[in-house]
């Protein structure tokens, strides 16, 4: 875990392995960022220059390392691009300095200490930077047989120029410690493999957390489900030897006026059932528990913050394996609402663990629900592998929570539910099926999980089917493999219940 300090220290004093500023494009020429000021004078006024003639244009994800001069208590300065110099009296903005700390950490992998002398005038920036370099600075090595002399992540981080003792920066340098921690928490999940993350597993690994925080947990195991007619998360789990299992995790606070309420879609591996994914999809389908993970790694931060909120998370386990016993295309499930539903396709089963959830989250009547899921590959058809969509009950809902993807950083678009789309999911068998017209295709989705929300309910649907996962290669703060797309707006949104806007 690399560890993060806001320091008083000066760029020409501080002792560290590796001393990280900002350049930026300013019309043709290229300008060192506030923050590294005694840095340009070490180099005699002559950064700019220098970094010119290594080929540095101060581009955005561009990093030069060069040797740091007399003057300066580092061995190596490296420059990140910033991209284009703001206007006179702007500033950077957060998501430019996000991936330009994220850029530095992954480059300086192998590194102990590096300082940061990036823009942190303000509190926001701050956050930014150390949430930036928390997230770059991450790797999953759990599996990888690591020697003594092995290189690591960056793990130490100092701010300089932010300010300790001034509380805004204090704060935000916490809160962004707690959230770059708990989404790389969400990053392990998705990145650990499924024979070792059953849903049995994951559940276990909620309740370890739930005693270190503070929250309430509760498992219903194959049994339980049973007794409670989740026909739904039962039939996706029907065809393997893991066992499904519904998660309830649960932070409250004595003072909370408002509810949220968070359902995850948990398939822990998905090969599709009986309708069996094509070769060549299957390799990433650990990944098919990436809304789950991002639920109950944002309940916990929501606990690590102290949110004047109570913030509930559900986790609809289950592994989707073909067998004996697994659901056939043409079954009729009794969901846990006691609506049938006709499956024809196995491979459309995140919306069926996923429609058992959001009803028994409905029971409870919290002000508002949101699911989030791996759902479809026909959102990735439509926004690409780095934009989520959002599909709402509510406009203003649907809204909010695109404002606050793009305040705190991530992609996301939203989405329509058109109602003649509906049609295509009539069953002559049962109340509705799982598929409907392939056109559209993750739209009927959504409207599909609507049909289980209870009434009055405002209700929004995250498909994180693209940036779930990168399988390209690292870019800013964003690794290859799992990502924890989705945690900081469902983070910020929990904040915006604790301050009553929700």
């Amino acid at each position: 875990m690399t560890a993060l300090t806001l320091s008083t220290a000066g760029a020409a004093t501080l002792r560290a392995d590796a001393l990280v500023v900002g350049v930026a494009k300013s019309g043709k020429e290229l300008i060192v960022a506030p923050g590294a000021e005694a840095v340009d004078k070490a180099f005699e006024g002559r950064l700019a220059a220098v970094l010119e003639t290594l080929g540095a244009s101060g581009a955005e994800g561009e990093a030069t390392k060069l040797p740091a001069p007399a003057g300066l208590k580092v061995p190596v300065v490296l420059a990140v691009g910033l991209g284009g110099a703001p206007a006179d009296g702007e500033a950077f903005g957060t998501e430019t300095l996000r991936r330009a700390a994220g850029t530095a950490a992954r480059a300086l992998f192998g590194t102990k200490k590096a300082a940061f002398a990036l823009p942190v005038a303000e509190a926001e920036a701050v956050s930014a930077v150390a949430e930036g370099a928390l997230l770059g600075a991450y790797a999953f090595t759990a599996y990888q047989e690591v020697g003594k002399d092995a290189k690591r992540p960056l793990a130490e981080v100092a701010l300089l120029g932010a300010k300790p003792r001034d509380k805004a920066h204090k704060a935000a340098a916490e809160r962004a410690q707690a959230v770059a921690e708990e989404i790389n928490r969400a990053r392990d999940l998705i990145n650990t493999p499924p024979n070792d993350l059953t849903p049995a597993a994951f559940a276990a690994t909620v309740q370890t957390a739930g005693k270190e925080h503070g929250l309430k947990v509760q498992v219903l195991d194959e049994k339980a489900l049973a007794k409670g007619g989740y026909g739904g998360i039962l039939g996706v789990g029907a065809g393997s030897e893991n066992p499904p299992r519904l998660v309830r995790v649960a932070y409250t606070h004595p003072k909370a006026e408002k509810t949220l309420a968070l359902v995850g879609k948990g398939i822990t591996y998905d090969s599709g059932g009986i309708s069996l994914k094509p070769a060549g999809h299957n390799e990433t389908m650990k990944c098919d528990m990436s809304g789950a993970a991002a639920v109950f790694s944002t309940v916990v931060a929501a606990a690590r913050l102290g949110l004047e909120a109570n913030v509930t998370g559900w986790l609809a386990l289950a592994e989707n394996m073909p067998s004996g016993s697994a659901t056939r295309p043409g079954d009729v499930l009794r969901m846990y609402s006691g609506k049938t539903v006709e499956v024809l396709n196995t491979d459309a089963e995140g919306r069926l663990v996923l429609a058992d959830a959001l009803t028994r989250a409905s029971e409870e009547n919290p002000d508002a629900i949101v699911d989030v899921a791996t759902l479809t590959g026909a959102m990735m058809m439509a926004l690409g592998s780095r934009t989520f969509g959002i599909m709402a009950n509510d406009d203003e809902f649907r809204s909010t929570i695109h404002e606050i993807a793009e305040e705190v950083g991530e992609a996301s678009w939203p989405m329509p539910l058109p109602a003649d789309l509906r049609k295509g999911m009539d069953s002559p068998t049962a109340d509705i099926a799982n598929m409907g017209e392939r056109m559209g295709g993750g739209l009927v989705a959504g409207l599909f999980l609507q049909e289980f929300v209870g009434e009055g309910i405002a209700w929004a649907h995250l498909d994180i089917a693209g940036p779930a996962y990168h399988e390209g290669a690292p870019y800013g703060y964003t690794p290859k493999g799992g990502t924890g797309s989705s945690v900081r707006t469902l983070v910020r949104l929990a904040e915006r219940a604790a301050e009553g806007e929700l």
